[in-house]
């Protein structure tokens, strides 16, 4: 995990006309469209285009990003699973609010538990190809641009969450594993702090080799507090950033 430093520009900045994509946002013809509706209403979201608490209606937004409403209605749900989008009936969809300070203690403190967890549990279990693969999102993490924009910054914030998932999978404990998936929180953390780059990269990276050598070398015990260390940092710098 890392902290993109800075806070989310206000409500006051959203337009509320029409956001219409620009040339550089326009789908790649290569890209399914379903991705790119989820990428670019994420990119909207992260970016404050759509503000907290903005009601998204998938007739406007389909017409906005001249597509049909089923690749909105598909994205829209996936972001619901992330805790960035809410849903309540006979009002649709939402942009969701931040977190509150005492919100995101409550996030970091649950994953201080779980994520601890499955790292213990995934150490003694580990194989070449999980090991090479987190040392590729480390890889990522370190070459990843880290600027103010979540254009600038998704690939950072992408391969951070990559490697907690991986991790979180690889200790095949599907409790655990839908106890971290359930927590949505890391996107809203990031959401929370955005705007401004990535403030605490260099730490982060160091903490997350650190994590991968505790799990390289199969040890239970020291994976585990090797990411107790890391969430722990984390949630302190998030604090001092609140």
């Amino acid at each position: 995990m890392s902290l993109p430093i800075g806070k989310t520009t206000t409500a006051s900045m959203w337009n509320t006309g029409r956001m219409p994509a620009t040339d550089g946002q326009r789908r790649p013809k290569r890209v399914a469209l379903s991705e790119w509706v989820y990428d670019e209403l994420l990119s909207r979201l992260f970016d404050d285009t759509l503000p907290p608490g903005t009601p998204l209606n998938i007739d406007a937004l389909a017409r906005d990003l001249d597509v049909s409403q089923t690749p909105i209605r598909e994205a829209l749900a996936r972001l619901e699973s992330t805790g960035l989008v809410t849903r309540a009936a006979l009002r649709g969809y939402r942009a969701a609010p931040l977190l509150t300070g005492a919100e995101l203690d409550d996030l970091m403190h649950a994953r201080g538990v779980i994520e601890p967890a499955v790292a213990r549990l995934a150490a003694p279990r580990r194989t070449d190809g999980f090991i090479a693969a987190l040392g590729e999102t480390v890889t990522r993490l370190a070459e990843a641009p880290k600027g103010p924009t979540f254009a600038e910054y998704h690939a950072y914030w992408e391969a951070d969450e990559t490697f907690h998932q991986l991790i979180a999978q690889h200790a095949d404990n599907a409790f655990l594993h839908r106890a971290f998936e359930s927590l949505g929180g890391q996107a809203q953390r990031f959401r929370m702090f955005g705007g401004l780059g990535v403030s605490d990269a260099d730490h982060a990276i160091r903490e997350h080799r650190a994590v991968l050598e505790a799990l390289d070398s199969g040890d239970a015990d020291a994976a585990g507090a090797a990411m107790q260390a890391h969430v722990d940092a984390v949630r302190g710098r998030a604090a001092a950033e609140a």
